[in-house]
């Protein structure tokens, strides 16, 4: 009786750590969301349009230091007090944003909720390996993943009734009593989870580098889109002086080589991330600029990839046990490759976006296969004393690779204007580039193993 007594209580612990972690991804994911829909009310509200990339840029930067902080704090003490502190952090940012009397307190809120995402998705991933069994890991990888895919379906538009029928404020006031509540549930469950053994032999902090990244990537941000050819030398050469060392001190060794283990899967996931976000965040600019349809739209034609990539990781689940992750991933990006190929004639406005809508959501479907391998792959490969740092650094490829197709691609779009070559051309450039990036991944995925 006893035993069975403390097996429900075991699982009960797990539902709840469950419930909490998946909810405060969920939130996190939404406010990510929902935001770009108000945005643009918010600063001519506040006439603060010289501050709109700023108030987008924060969020990002803050967001490359908090993944490194809480990944190290969390295999120093635990993951249960910097998950604590990123919940305060991005509850702050909630009110600071929704009190706003100017666009500078926006883009300072933006930037604390920015630190608060940042480490609640890193720590996640470390809740999930330490307070999980080992098959039960990969279905929580995937719960979390769908705790980011699936805002996407409805931040926008339940963002955009708010803004039109209460104000902009409480896309972030309504969102922090229940982000506290979710998070000190998840706080409570972490805490409960065994000790670690501290590290014989801690490293040096790594926070340092992420600051210096945060900076370098601050600077080439400013720098690609730049029309002044100077001035765009300056700051993308200072911003690669700043990045390059930093990058090497935070990710593992061996990365940009395809090292064999984690650090090829670490590029995988950058290669991944830098492919969807080529062709996600710029279907929407070719459904726009170039079919002329409505906002709601434009959103729809990219709509399927969001369900496909959740479809994408329950296959992967039910397969991990039969398929090793290193063949998931592969399979996974050519399959991505093959998408974004296919969504090159959405430049030509004859193309119908139903079609579009279909050879995306392809793409959707082997991005889901890869990320939950990928995840699988690297945090089950650490021990207990290195998952914090090895949930960083996925975390981190993540950001790096949608920030930096987000900059390049936004940087051949200006370029394209201003030297007359048109945007079809521009979008068909930044497409090729993805998928470029798909077909390396799944070279590179062969070395995870």
């Amino acid at each position: 009786m006893a035993a069975r007594r403390a097996r429900i209580a075991e699982v009960n612990r797990r539902v709840l750590l469950g419930f909490g972690l998946f909810c405060s991804v969920t939130l996190a994911a939404f406010e990510s969301t929902a935001v770009i829909t108000a945005l643009p009310t918010i600063v001519d509200e506040l006439d603060g349009r010289s501050l709109y990339g700023a108030a987008l840029s924060a969020n990002f930067l803050a967001n490359l230091v908090a993944i490194v902080a809480a990944g190290e704090a969390a295999d120093r003490r635990g993951p249960a007090v910097p998950f604590a502190v990123c919940v305060t952090l991005f509850v702050a940012g909630l009110l600071v944003a929704g009190t706003a009397p100017n666009i500078v307190m926006v883009v300072a809120g933006r930037a604390l909720q920015g630190g608060g995402i940042g480490g609640i998705g890193a720590l996640a991933y470390v809740g999930v390996r330490r307070g999980f069994p080992h098959e039960a890991q990969p279905r929580m990888y995937a719960v979390l993943s769908a705790g980011w895919v699936l805002p996407t379906l409805i931040a926008p538009f339940l963002s955009g009734a708010i803004v039109d029928r209460v104000g902009w404020r409480w896309v972030f006031l309504g969102l922090a009593p229940l982000a506290a509540g979710i998070g000190a549930l998840a706080a409570t469950q972490l805490r409960r989870l065994p000790p670690i053994e501290a590290p014989a032999n801690p490293v040096p902090s790594r926070v340092p580098a992420a600051a210096r990244l945060t900076v370098g990537a601050g600077l080439l941000l400013a720098g690609l889109p730049s029309s002044r050819p100077i001035v765009a030398l300056v700051l993308v050469g200072a911003g690669m002086v700043l990045a390059g060392p930093a990058l090497r001190a935070l990710l593992p060794t061996g990365w940009a080589r395809a090292a064999v283990g984690v650090p090829a899967v670490v590029l995988v996931r950058l290669c991944v991330t830098f492919a969807f976000n080529g062709v996600d965040a710029f279907v929407p600019l070719a459904a726009d600029r170039i079919h002329h349809v409505s906002a709601t739209a434009q959103g729809a034609t990219i709509m399927g990839s969001s369900l496909t990539w959740s479809v994408g990781q329950v296959v992967a689940v039910r397969l991990h046990r039969r398929v090793s992750p290193r063949r998931l991933m592969q399979i996974g990006a050519a399959i991505l490759a093959v998408g974004a190929a296919s969504v090159i004639p959405v430049v030509q406005a004859s193309t119908p976006l139903w079609v579009t809508f279909t050879t995306w959501s392809v793409g959707g479907f082997g991005m889901g296969l890869i990320f939950n391998a990928a995840t699988t792959f690297a945090m089950t490969s650490a021990g207990d004393a290195e998952a914090g740092l090895v949930s960083s650094q996925i975390n981190m490829a993540d950001s790096l690779g949608y920030a930096t197709v987000g900059g390049v691609g936004g940087a051949i779009v200006a370029w394209s204007e201003r030297g007359g070559i048109g945007l079809p051309s521009a979008l068909v450039g930044t497409f090729l580039l993805a998928v470029a990036a798909a077909a390396l991944a799944s070279i590179v995925a062969r070395r995870a193993r």
